[in-house]
């Protein structure tokens, strides 16, 4: 049997939610990509920042081993380097003899030389448009700008009247068309093609079509958006005063925008799948559908992503469908962005890909399995150096702030984290339990600078790196 090809789409800062039917984003190409896959309902990322997740993506392994623990624009080189060295999974699919395409937004490194990340075909420099702080648009309809004494203006969202055939997300996807229809000519060559788009990474900026598709009554202040913060990272509480002056209509009118510009980008998937099915290779093509991190979007009056490591910015959606993958099945446990890298090795060439994640055959396939439900994450604080760790297991979160109190939430009894456990006596022994299996996975993964932490000065978590469940 022939290899099945791979199409890849991935957007940037969206939030699990918005394919799910309890808010208003409308997504119903993706929702007809769930009702024929297998939709992960708790897939977190490893970072919540681009470059860091992006490179985790590709290389399987955590940013601490990887080095990208920055932004690529944001910092110079020492401070975040991809390592060159490390394997990486497109590069086996090309070895392998796929066809591979990259178009969108890389953000990965700064080489920007993608043949040596295992692509032919590739197309970024002009989807690179929004990188660092946007220069305020002056020919928008609707405009919301954040001003502070001695900052610039911060563009927070609007609206366009620029088509949409005019937008960056329309011409990539039509580049991947371009790329569907020249593979065509050569049917028994399997292909992989990635398209990454920008939206709906902010500034909102949504085209005056897609915005005017949404009520602002149909979306309502999250359970969560009235948090004081009070038992938070004193940092938290410092980020939400920089949205002080916004009122609810602006949280909600970002949220539109922020919706209008998934249901944008899901307009694309449409034109893509409508292509694979013109040229017959949906039956043989998997699909996988991602982002690289979620947005607070209001939650605890927040916006963006960043240092607070709250559910919105951490869950993402993972949506594969194809040959060899349960039609409308949904899995409850949780699972890590990394575990998708050596299950697509699995799908398309059937080899092993030695990584920090596990194959998710046994979920997608439905067999019995001893999965456990779990996933990790690290942030390095982008500029201002924040160490933290986060780890997901069964219904508990806990998060290791190495610059103030830590965090422990009970998802299931506090879904929206309004209370934080970590200083409750009665919940210390679970505290401990859940830092040791962080020292654990450290130690797995070679997190050399965290481990042998261990001087007097640092000797403040829950319990020490020595600890074992």
């Amino acid at each position: 049997m022939s290899k099945p090809n791979l199409l890849f789409l991935m957007t940037d800062q969206q939030r699990a939610d918005t394919i799910e039917s309890h808010t208003a984003c409308q997504t119903p190409n993706l929702d007809k990509l769930v009702a024929g896959g297998t939709w992960f309902r708790r897939c977190y990322t490893v970072n919540p920042i681009c470059s860091p997740a992006r490179a985790s993506l590709l290389s399987g392994v955590l940013p601490h081993s990887h080095g990208m623990v920055d932004v690529a624009h944001a910092v110079p080189s020492y401070r975040a380097k991809f390592d060159t060295t490390l394997p990486l999974w497109p590069q086996m699919l090309q070895r392998a003899g796929y066809d591979t395409a990259y178009f969108g937004k890389w953000h990965v490194e700064r080489s920007h030389c993608l043949e040596n990340f295992g692509f032919e075909t590739y197309e970024i420099e002009q989807y690179q448009q929004k990188l660092g702080l946007v220069e305020v648009e002056t020919d928008l309809i609707i405009r919301r700008v954040v001003r502070q004494k001695g900052y610039a203006d911060f563009l927070l969202y609007g609206v366009s009247e620029e088509p949409v055939e005019a937008l960056p997300e329309y011409q990539m996807y039509s580049d991947g068309i371009s790329f569907l229809q020249k593979t065509a000519a050569n049917p028994h060559r399997p292909w992989a093609l990635f398209i990454c788009t920008e939206a709906p990474h902010d500034p909102f900026v949504a085209p005056r079509s897609y915005y005017e598709r949404y009520n602002l009554d149909d979306i309502s202040p999250p359970p969560n958006f009235d948090s004081n913060l009070a038992d938070k990272p004193a940092i938290y509480r410092r980020i939400q005063r920089v949205w002080e002056n916004l009122t609810w209509d602006d949280y909600a009118r970002a949220t539109a925008c922020y919706y209008a510009n998934c249901t944008m980008v899901d307009d694309q998937i449409r034109r893509i799948l409508a292509t694979l099915d013109n040229l017959n290779m949906t039956e043989n093509t998997i699909i996988v559908f991602t982002s690289d991190h979620g947005d607070y979007m209001a939650e605890h009056r927040l916006l963006l992503k960043g240092i607070p490591a709250f559910e919105g910015v951490y869950r993402i959606p993972l949506v594969l469908n194809g040959p060899g993958i349960a039609a409308g099945r949904q899995v409850s446990a949780i699972v890590s962005l990394l575990d998708l890298v050596p299950t697509l090795v699995q799908l398309t060439i059937d080899a092993e890909f030695p990584c920090h994640g596990r194959s998710l055959l046994s979920l997608i396939r439905g067999l019995e399995t001893d999965w456990q439900s779990e996933a990790y994450a690290e942030c390095h604080g982008q500029r201002f150096n924040y160490t933290q760790r986060v780890l997901w297991r069964d219904d508990y979160k806990y998060v290791f702030n190495g610059f103030d109190n830590d965090e422990l939430y009970d998802l299931a009894n506090d879904p929206h984290e309004l209370q934080n456990l970590a200083g409750d006596p009665i919940q210390r022994p679970i505290l401990e339990k859940l830092a040791t299996r962080m020292w654990e996975i450290m130690h797995e993964t070679g997190d050399k600078t965290m481990v042998e932490a261990q001087y007097g000065m640092f000797r403040f978590a829950p319990v020490g790196p020595k600890a074992r469940i």
